[in-house]
């Protein structure tokens, strides 16, 4: 391509850098997007959200695992699933997905290059592609480049037998028994994935609690259910070592207690590392952060006016949601586009199975703030819906003040969670009642019918 300038260039091609691109070319801007080969879609359609949540509904659709409530919990609907199962369905998901994500921009005319980026300097990118270099400029830049799994020097990783969660797929075959260390959301939905296949799991954090964000009750519920799977948790510990006992042929975690866990394989789960060290940034004048992250104002602005972050490299909340919209945002924000500020009240989807789904407030933070609350439930084994789905564990969870009956959060654990929280969202939005629920109707039998019944056990408190 001839004329290597644009109004704005775009590094990683994620949630952030689609919507960010798409949104300045509406604008009748130029754009280019530098991404690495065979990573169009970002860490998002490659190697973290939507590989894993395939999984998670392969694992769900071949194991059986809804239909149990049936047909026994011994039932198996497959029998024997293997890494081909998993890995086939991830990468015709991710291939269709890919295709999508190159058609809409193609569709809207953002130029695409393949490569490693670096900066030379504030305008200068360079983009090393597999045999040739090329040097692009624009007024404007935004890094939506995300994250990679952090790894521990300590950990004597082989892709094998010691993984990390882009590993996962390519693995030769499933473990019997794993040792998963780290209970964040990573870490939990991995946990899940491998017991519901059978796999014995030992759960290993140094936090002594899980998923502090999320309401207890919920977490508590989870637990019990994992644990009913075969999850052992050790929280509170810390791995001091890792390594393979080659005579036994049996991978080992020691902790600092004196414990040590033994398994088949071992998935090192504890949080994840911004790309942002990868960029030479101290040619665009920007600060290198050890963990990668790049800081910005609440218009997406880095330290250097016209190079804008978005997306998981800038940290909290690094969800796939919200960083599309951070990268429209700071297409609007760079180019003077009307627009509202981001929205503080986003919904929380965990894929574990069951799966969890959360917005607004919990039970401890109402209660240190001495907010006066009221609980509403609606447990999923009392719905036709969710007897048809074979859910015996969900519940929907309403919170809402005792004296003007707002809604103020709502916590799902169970099948489709992640769906029906955007109605309890919608109403939280426009500063609705519980009322709202008790004197609406919804289709029957559905699992959204679980918010009339919470609203109706709660306003009987009162």
């Amino acid at each position: 391509m001839s004329d290597q300038s644009y109004d704005l260039i775009v590094i990683g091609s994620g949630p952030a850098g689609q919507k960010g691109a798409i949104c300045a070319a509406k604008l009748r801007k130029r754009v280019a997007m530098i991404d690495r080969t065979l990573m169009m879609g970002g860490v998002c359609v490659h190697t973290g959200t939507i590989p894993s949540k395939s999984v998670r509904e392969a694992i769900f659709q071949l194991t059986g695992i809804a239909v149990r409530t049936f047909y026994g919990s011994n039932y198996r609907g497959k029998g024997e699933v293997s890494v081909h199962d998993l890995a086939s369905r991830v990468t015709s998901i991710v291939s269709r997905e890919t295709d999508v994500i190159r058609a809409q921009l193609k569709r809207n005319g953002v130029a695409i290059y393949q490569g490693t980026a670096q900066f030379v300097d504030p305008h200068t990118i360079e983009v090393q592609g597999e045999t040739d270099k090329v040097t692009l400029r624009a007024e404007n830049i935004l890094i939506a480049c995300g994250t990679r799994p952090a790894r521990s020097a300590d950990i004597p990783f082989d892709g094998k037998r010691i993984i990390d969660t882009d590993e996962f797929t390519c693995i030769g075959s499933l473990p019997r028994e794993i040792i998963v260390v780290g209970a964040g959301v990573v870490g939990l939905e991995y946990a899940s994935f491998m017991a519901a296949v059978g796999a014995e799991v030992t759960l290993i954090d140094q936090r002594p609690i899980i998923l502090d964000f999320v309401d207890r009750e919920i977490v508590d519920a989870l637990a019990y259910h994992l644990r009913q799977m075969g999850t052992t948790f050790r929280l509170g510990e810390k791995v001091t070592s890792v390594g393979i006992d080659e005579k036994r042929d049996r991978v080992f975690a020691e902790l600092e207690s004196g414990k040590k866990v033994q398994g088949d394989m071992l998935l090192y789960a504890v949080g994840r590392q911004a790309n942002g060290d990868l960029l030479r940034l101290e040619a665009a004048g920007l600060p290198v952060d050890p963990r990668g992250k790049i800081k910005v104002n609440e218009n997406y602005q880095t330290d250097v006016p016209h190079i804008y972050a978005a997306g998981d490299v800038i940290g909290f909340p690094a969800l796939a949601s919200t960083s599309m919209e951070q990268g429209r945002l700071a297409s609007c924000r760079m180019f003077g586009a009307p627009s509202e500020h981001m929205p503080e009240l986003f919904p929380y989807g965990i894929y574990t199975i069951p799966e969890i789904s959360t917005v607004g407030q919990t039970e401890e933070k109402l209660t240190a703030a001495r907010v006066p609350y009221e609980v509403g439930i609606s447990k999923f084994n009392e719905l036709a819906k969710s007897m048809m789905l074979g859910d015996e564990t969900g519940m929907l969870k309403l919170l809402f003040d005792r004296h003007t009956r707002k809604l103020l959060g709502v916590h799902i654990l169970g099948q489709r969670a992640t769906e029906i929280v955007h109605i309890g969202q919608a109403v939280m939005a426009y500063g609705g009642t519980i009322e709202y629920f008790r004197d609406t109707v919804f289709n029957y039998p559905t699992l959204a019918e679980a918010y009339k019944v919470a609203a109706l056990d709660g306003l009987n408190k009162l």
